[in-house]
């Protein structure tokens, strides 16, 4: 790969998701409060993440496999429609239907609760644009028919792409989260934070009428 930009995409979604309070970082320090205890916020990271990268992870892999059976354009259409959907989905809807979990859960329930989070945020979704110069290298590279993404080639791209995006996502949820319970404690998001869900539902429409267009 000579071009690193998609790389680069990835690490900088990933640490996007790790700033959004959502994903995670608020949750492992409500945990580590309530307990008293930084190991527990730094415990609290292994389940986010990894909930975060099986989410992450169903998305990649389907379109590695999704991209054998139609033709690029017609790929690029569908991922457009469906990123603009999503979008307007979450606009709309993400105050509703939120995931409530108690601060007496167990590692499996937040890693369950980060899965389904980033599923509703459609976390793995916007990596599909990112994934299709990947999978046009990996092509290149291997002699593979232009309009269409193997999946035997691309596979490893694909773990690739979810191992650089979990490690971007954790270790940004990391720094936040032991920064917030060592210093400035959550009452900061009460006199002003930014609408991280909004920006992000915007970039799910914007990606995709930008599928859609070109």
């Amino acid at each position: 790969m000579t071009d690193a930009s998609p790389w680069l995409v990835l690490i900088a979604l990933g640490a996007f998701h790790g700033l959004n309070p959502a994903m995670g970082w608020l949750f492992a320090v409500a945990l580590g409060l309530y307990r008293q205890s930084r190991r527990v916020v730094l415990v609290s990271l292994v389940p986010i993440a990894l909930g975060h990268a099986l989410a992450i992870a169903l998305v990649v892999y389907a379109v590695v496999f999704l991209g054998m059976t139609i033709d690029e354009k017609a790929f690029r259409i569908f991922s457009g429609v469906l990123l603009v959907a999503w979008g307007l989905f979450h606009l709309l809807y993400r105050h509703r239907h939120r995931v409530h979990i108690g601060l007496r859960t167990g590692l499996f329930g937040l890693g369950v609760w980060s899965f389904v989070m980033a599923t509703g945020h459609g976390a793995g979704a916007m990596l599909i644009p990112v994934l299709m110069p990947l999978e046009r290298a990996a092509m290149a590279q291997g002699g593979e028919h232009a309009h269409h993404m193997a999946a035997t080639g691309s596979l490893w791209i694909a773990t690739l792409a979810v191992i650089v995006h979990s490690l971007a996502m954790l270790i940004t949820t990391g720094i936040v989260a032991l920064i917030v319970y060592q210093w400035a404690g959550v009452d900061f998001l009460r006199r002003g934070w930014i609408n991280l869900d909004l920006i992000w539902s915007a970039a799910l429409i914007g990606i995709g009428l930008w599928l859609l267009m070109t």
